[in-house]
């Protein structure tokens, strides 16, 4: 059984720096048996980060949409696993107002990362939370997933405008803040084909190039990408071809 001593030995063994900044997207399930469950691991990620910027992200573009607009941000579900949905009701985390996109942040900045994001009517503009990342040279680690759990690189994909990725027209959603204030945010969202799950593709050429490698964290493997390379790896890719994520065929 696993426990917060063992995991924070093998994050400190990752090389993930614990004063830097930590993306974590997750599968708890893969993580295997631990003792006291959930809240250790998110125990564990927050003691390594103790001196660093944790970050979850906490979407919920599967339940809020035009039929159902308002986002609440302090208690709206999150639909990406209960890691997350425990993380973002912790004292002292912030949950940035983006209607679909919304990340959660504990520590060093978490007030400064999560602001703004309601501004954009993109999921990931660059000046939002998900070009923050980028600019503080953050780890992302996929714990028990793959790259098609990677948010980031819709990111890239949107900051090198690649067409097609999203809707033209806007749903006018609202975020409710915990004063009960409501803003309106018309929002685009991601469209057509379901391009993440085709993000698999580049998994060698990424640690080829150094831009992620593998670790673990209790039974499951992690991904751990620096995001700087990744999006550098990436964008290069899709200059060269922006059908890169098109097709769900491996590369040639």
């Amino acid at each position: 059984m696993h426990t917060q001593e063992s995991l924070m030995k093998q994050l400190e063994q990752s090389g993930i720096q614990s004063n830097g900044t930590l993306l974590v997207h997750s599968s708890m399930k893969s993580i295997g048996e631990v003792a006291g469950g959930a809240d250790t691991v998110l125990d564990a990620l927050a003691s390594h980060m103790a001196d660093g910027l944790l970050v979850l992200p906490t979407h919920t573009w599967s339940t809020i949409n035009a039929d159902n607009p308002r986002f609440y941000v302090d208690r709206s579900p999150c639909c990406v696993g209960i890691l997350p949905e425990l993380f973002r009701q912790r004292p002292g985390v912030i949950r940035s107002w983006h209607p679909t996109h919304s990340v959660a942040a504990l520590g060093r900045d978490a007030e400064e990362f999560t602001s703004g994001d309601h501004r954009f009517d993109t999921p990931c503009a660059r000046g939002s939370a998900w070009g923050k990342l980028l600019d503080r040279k953050a780890a992302i680690m996929l714990v028990g997933v793959d790259l098609r759990r990677n948010t980031f690189i819709h990111g890239v994909e949107e900051w090198v405008d690649i067409p097609g990725r999203m809707t033209d027209d806007h749903e006018m959603l609202i975020t409710v803040l915990p004063d009960g204030t409501e803003i309106s945010v018309p929002s685009r969202r991601h469209s057509g084909l379901p391009w993440s799950e085709h993000f698999w593709k580049v998994e060698d050429v990424l640690l080829e190039r150094g831009a992620m490698k593998i670790g673990q964290l209790g039974d499951a493997v992690t991904r751990i990408c620096d995001a700087e390379a990744v999006t550098k790896v990436i964008t290069e890719m899709l200059l060269d071809n922006p059908d890169l994520f098109s097709d769900n065929e491996p590369l040639a």
